[in-house]
C-alpha cells in the first residue's frame, strides 16, 4: 500500500455483525465525510483459520472431509470479502484493498499492520463478558495491547 501518500486504516473483518457494525460505523466517519479525499487509504484484513486449527478429530476419514472443509472455508471467506466489498461500494468508497490471510486472527491483525505502517486498526467487539473473553479469547483486546499503531474497537450500541 506504499506509495499513496495516505496514512493506512486497516480493518479486521470477519463474518460476524460487529465486524459489519464496525466497517460501516468506519465509512461513516472516516470515509464519507470526505467524498472523493478521504485521509485514509482503506485496508480491510480478513483472517481465515488454519484448517489444522479448527480441525479437533484424526482418522481414517479425514482425508475424505479436508477437501470438503477447504471448499467450505474459502466459500465463506469470499462471501466475506464480497460482502465487505459491497458494504464499501454502497457507501461510495471504492478504493480499498482487501488482503485474506491464513492464522489467527490476533497475529494477522497485528502483523498486517507493522506490514503495511497502519496509523490505526479498527476491529469490532463482540460484547463478550469477562468469563468469556478469558475462554475464547478476544482480538480486540489482544489487538489493543499489541498491534503497532492505535486501535479503535466500535461497539454497536445495546437497543
Amino acid at each position: 500500500m506504499a506509495g499513496t501518500g495516505k496514512k493506512v486504516m486497516a480493518l479486521g473483518m470477519d463474518n460476524n455483525e460487529p465486524s459489519f457494525y464496525a466497517l460501516q460505523w468506519t465509512l461513516d466517519h472516516f470515509f464519507v465525510p470526505f467524498g472523493q479525499d478521504p485521509p485514509f487509504k482503506l485496508l480491510i484484513i480478513h483472517a481465515q483459520p488454519r484448517l489444522a486449527s479448527v480441525v479437533g478429530f484424526t482418522g481414517p476419514g479425514l482425508v475424505d472431509v479436508i477437501p470438503i472443509m477447504e471448499a467450505d472455508s474459502k466459500k465463506r471467506t469470499q462471501n466475506v470479502v464480497d460482502k465487505a466489498r459491497e458494504v464499501c461500494n454502497n457507501k461510495g468508497v471504492s478504493d480499498v484493498v482487501v488482503e485474506v490471510i491464513e492464522g489467527d486472527a490476533r497475529n494477522v491483525m497485528c502483523d498486517a499492520v507493522d506490514r503495511h505502517h497502519a496509523s490505526m486498526l479498527v476491529v469490532g467487539s463482540h460484547n463478550y463478558g469477562a468469563v468469556k473473553r478469558a475462554l475464547l479469547g478476544s482480538v480486540s483486546d489482544h489487538c489493543a495491547h499489541n498491534a503497532p499503531c492505535s486501535v479503535l474497537i466500535v461497539k454497536q450500541p445495546k437497543h
